[in-house]
């Protein structure tokens, strides 16, 4: 919290007074936590929100606060579970026809702390945190390119900078099972994942980011012993969630380059100094092409 409060002090609070009515944008993992926080912000601006959660009675709870707290009644719920990408697909293919789309803000994500795998055979972390953001990013883009000012916002960690992509393991089959680590790994995937797009995508603006540890039902479940140390010292929700929505609303955000790593809306590196997690160039692309079979793979054949 106290690197938010110094942070904020150097904020212009008129990038983040804006109206939004008319903007469609779309939030993963809406329900609680850092992408309920977004949501509402949003919602307070006059945009239409797409809330897309698992779990549909605690997502009603949420839409129903958004809306009487914001007074906005273009809130709109979509059931889907980021971890299974045939699923996703059937979401997106649906979506398109039905919405139109400026702002997409993939912020679901897990921490496993054990190797579980998915009805599909795919570790659980991998599915959700990787291959759903990948799958719905990609499946959603020509949504997206026909939109003025369409953006693409992913919900990283600075757990990320402890990370080397590493492309022969990505479901973590091997050695011992940290998921702490795994965690870590995925979200310097999402880095190089950003990185990847933006150079691919010039007409739609594409950010990753760092929301700081703030305290979240995420970090308290998945976290426990760093949250107890750390419970006092945490950001809020929506100090965690005002990156996420600087880059989504304001004018200032897409000034600067596609493709960055952000925290407290600046642009940060995405390795330490003197850190050996540089990966050259064709991991990248590596990951990009795996990912693109994986996606193909799930991708239904079916007519409709």
């Amino acid at each position: 919290r106290s690197g938010y409060e110094s942070a904020s002090k150097h904020f212009n609070p008129a990038d983040v007074e804006v109206n939004v009515a008319g903007r469609s944008f779309l939030v993963t993992g809406a329900n609680s936590g850092i992408g309920k926080a977004t949501a509402t912000e949003i919602a307070r601006r006059g945009g239409t929100v797409h809330l897309v959660c698992r779990n549909k009675e605690r997502a009603e709870v949420a839409k129903g606060e958004i809306v009487t707290e914001t007074g906005n009644p273009n809130i709109f719920l979509h059931i889907l579970d980021i971890s299974n990408p045939k699923e996703i697909w059937k979401f997106a293919e649906k979506f398109k026809n039905e919405h139109k789309l400026n702002v997409l803000i993939n912020n679901a994500g897990c921490m496993v702390n054990n190797r579980e795998l998915t009805e599909d055979g795919l570790e659980k972390n991998f599915a959700t945190n990787t291959l759903g953001t990948y799958i719905l990013t990609t499946a959603l883009l020509p949504l997206l390119e026909k939109e003025a000012d369409a953006r693409v916002i992913t919900v990283s960690s600075g757990g990320m900078l402890v990370q080397k992509l590493n492309i022969s393991d990505l479901q973590s089959g091997n050695g011992t099972f940290d998921g702490t680590m795994v965690y870590a790994q995925n979200k310097r995937q999402q880095v190089v994942l950003t990185e990847q797009w933006a150079k691919a995508h010039r007409n739609i603006h594409f950010s990753v980011m760092h929301p700081g540890w703030a305290d979240t039902p995420a970090v308290r479940s998945a976290m426990p012993d760093f949250y107890q140390k750390m419970k006092n010292s945490l950001r809020t929700e929506a100090q965690g969630a005002d990156t996420v929505v600087w880059l989504a609303v304001s004018s200032e955000a897409t000034k600067l380059p596609s493709g960055l790593f952000f925290q407290d809306r600046q642009p940060v590196p995405t390795h330490l100094p003197l850190a050996s997690t540089h990966s050259p160039p064709e991991d990248e692309e590596k990951l990009m092409e795996v990912l693109e079979e994986f996606s193909q793979k799930f991708k239904s054949t079916s007519p409709g």
